[in-house]
Order: structure tokens, then sequence, then C-alpha cells
């Protein structure tokens, strides 16, 4: 993921930090029942959503200041089956080739690890946003909005099996504050009454591997074809010794 234009100062604003507070409900929710011992963060490196989290090891990932691994999302330097945790916090709609991260994400988690996923919902007054004509330029609208359906779709390719999730924000995009706090009952009701128009998803999947089938020797058969063919060894056994048996009575003629 490249670092992103204007994202630093868009998110100092009252917008900015009213998405940041549900982001930080969630995460903070979710990632504290996960265990194991790495977890990474892809983006935003300035928000650690892994505050909560037991792991003994926690890397942040990214091309800005403060990442602990200054890495592109989509080829990440981290062995493949390490990692039990990886959330990407608005990473896909912001780089050319989400699919590569989400196949890097699967190659580094171990299998049963976890994924955590948030992104802005284009079926949505925030998805409006992105096809305006005056803030299709300014970040977040000029991102890459990706269906929720769509995503999953891609995460099942994978072999990801679907966890959990939840939409939040419902409330219309202003700017202003009091605007917002005008239509708060938006966001209390979303859940109920339009649960799929939230401004943002979270998904939570897991990685599964198909479990491998242990072939059994099959002692029993090759007992049983042991068994069938013991007689068959003993006539032939027989006729050698009669076979011989004879050859030696001739030799004795002779003599």
């Amino acid at each position: 993921m490249t670092s992103i234009p204007n994202a630093q100062r868009w998110f100092k604003t009252s917008l900015g930090q009213y998405l940041i507070e549900h982001e930080y409900g969630y995460y903070d929710q979710v990632v504290i029942n996960i265990f194991g011992y790495n977890a990474a963060q892809i983006g935003l490196p300035q928000f650690n959503f892994l505050r909560l989290n037991r792991m003994p090891l926690h890397l942040s990932v990214g091309l800005e200041n403060p990442s602990s691994v200054l890495a592109a999302a989509d080829f990440l330097p981290i062995q493949s089956n390490s990692m039990d945790l990886v959330i990407l916090p608005h990473v896909l709609e912001f780089n050319a080739n989400p699919h590569q991260i989400l196949r890097e994400v699967h190659r580094i988690l171990i299998p049963e690890g976890h994924i955590i996923i948030s992104g802005f919902n284009p079926i949505s007054l925030w998805g409006a946003c992105h096809y305006l004509r005056s803030t299709r330029r300014e970040f977040p609208w000029n991102g890459n909005f990706i269906a929720l359906s769509r995503l999953k779709d891609w995460l099942k390719l994978l072999d990801f099996e679907m966890a959990g999730g939840r939409l939040c924000c419902y409330t219309p995009p202003f700017q202003q504050e009091k605007w917002r706090q005008r239509l708060i009952f938006m966001e209390a009701a979303g859940d109920r009454w339009w649960p799929i128009s939230g401004g943002v998803y979270f998904l939570h999947a897991i990685k599964h591997m198909h479990g491998m089938r242990i072939i059994k020797p099959g002692w029993k058969n090759c007992l049983d074809t042991k068994g069938k063919m013991a007689p068959v060894t003993q006539k032939l056994n027989k006729a050698s010794r009669e076979k011989r048996l004879h050859s030696n009575l001739g030799q004795l003629d002779e003599l």
C-alpha cells in the first residue's frame, strides 16, 4: 500500500475522528479474544488497532512511519505460515491490487489464522460521496470501494471461512459534528432498519486448509491375502519335495 495523500490530515478532522472511534470500538472487542503468538496490522500505523490483543509480538506494516516493518502490502517480507492474526484497516480500497494483498495474507497466516478487514461500503451514504464530482479526488472518497459481497467471494476463493463482522457509521458523512449529532438516531437504528447501508463494514474470517486423508496400511487385507496364499505355497512345496524324492530314487536305481 502506498502512502495516501491527505489521509493524515483527514483523520484529524471531526469526521475522521468519528470513524476512528468506531474502528477502535470494533477492533478492541474482537482482537482481545484471539490468541496466539504473532499479530500484524497492515496499514494506518498511526492507529494501534491491536492495542488490546495479548499476543507477544505485534507488527505494524506499511510504507510510512511509525511502521515497524517498512514494506508494501502486496509483497510482505514475512515468513509463510507464521502469523496468527492479520488486520487490514482500509488497505484494500487504496491499493491497485487487492487480490494480491489477500493472497499474501493467506500465505503468511497459519492454518486457522484470523484476518479482520475494515472497508468503506459503496452501498451507503458514505459510498455515495465516492461518486460525487466535487469530492471524487479527495480522501477517502478517491478510493476504490469494494462491495462486501465481492470481498466475501474473494475470501471464499482463498478458503477463508466467515467468522463474523458488522457495519457501522450509518449517519451521513457530514464534516460538521453538529449535523451528525442531529442525525445520531440513524446510528442507533441502523443495525435494525438498514443493516446493509452502514458507511463502514468489518469482516472477520478464518483461514482453513483442506484436511489430508491419512491412508492406513491395509494390514487386514495383507493378512487375508497371506492366508489365502498359504495352501498354494504348501502345495508347491509338497510338489517340489516329491520331485526331489523321485529324482533321488532314479539316481539310486541307476546305481
